[in-house]
């Protein structure tokens, strides 16, 4: 059975056929998801997932590219949501650059993404980074936090090269591995993935985003796990089996689901 640690089942793309989606993923071998937050207006959207399905989990906090519209009351309600019994991490905060240049949202994004991972301490979750264009002012700041006594995280999509995985898996942090591993072009990540532990890796989508090949360009969902750790296993050597194993026992131990 599958562990999906990042996926976003609240994106409108999913109205149509949610339920039915949903009610599918166990008997085709997805036995847990976690739903993660992403905008300020949509923090409650994970929790009614989480209420109505017993297999997902969430995940609460709000992506980079909403930095800008956070207050005091959205760093309370995140904490807030961050005491409910299935709620297991904070994210996705982080860093993006790629769409924000000015030097005034990247001051932004780094007090926004500071005051989550605060969050995150003092509830003794694990975190759940997004970061793009931004590589070290992300690392600076995990570094900071990890000196001061955190209770481990993800760095979901992991794009960067190995020599800052090895930076990020040094720390014991998790690499989240999707749909990309399976691009042709995706040389980079498949080196990464060589090189990392298979104690450090968890499976994830980032649905609807990111569908693997064959899917690549669809709508992408759990069900298409089986060929993100097919193409792990290709990498390393190993089977399939082996490797949905190892990672359902790495995000049992990280998230505790």
């Amino acid at each position: 059975m599958i562990v999906d640690t990042h996926a976003h089942y609240d994106d409108e793309v999913f109205d149509p056929d949610r339920e039915k989606l949903l009610g599918s993923m166990q008997e085709n071998g997805i036995e847990k998801i976690v739903n993660v937050c992403a905008s300020v207006d949509g923090l409650n959207d994970t929790v009614k997932l989480m209420e109505e399905y017993s297999f997902i989990y969430g995940a609460v906090g709000v992506h980079p590219d909403d930095a800008g519209k956070m207050t005091q009351e959205t760093l309370d309600e995140i904490r807030r949501l961050s005491c409910l019994d299935k709620m297991v991490a904070i994210g996705e905060i982080g860093l993006d650059y790629y769409w924000h240049k000015e030097d005034e949202e990247h001051k932004i994004q780094q007090e926004m993404f500071r005051a989550q991972m605060d969050i995150a301490r003092e509830q003794k979750l694990p975190f759940m980074i997004h970061s793009r264009d931004a590589a070290q002012d992300t690392m600076d700041i995990v570094k900071k936090y990890m000196n001061k006594g955190m209770y481990g995280g993800i760095i979901h999509c992991f794009s960067y090269s190995r020599e800052i995985a090895r930076e990020y898996l040094n720390m014991g942090l998790y690499l989240g591995i999707g749909g990309v591993v399976t691009f042709k072009n995706a040389k980079k990540l498949k080196e990464t993935v060589l090189y990392a532990p298979l104690s450090q890796l968890v499976l994830e989508t980032d649905c609807p985003y990111m569908s693997p090949e064959p899917n690549r360009g669809k709508r992408n969902s759990s069900l298409n796990l089986p060929f993100v750790a097919k193409a792990i296993a290709e990498i390393k050597g190993i089977t399939p089996e082996e490797v949905i194993s190892a990672t359902r026992e790495n995000t049992k131990r990280l998230l505790g689901i």
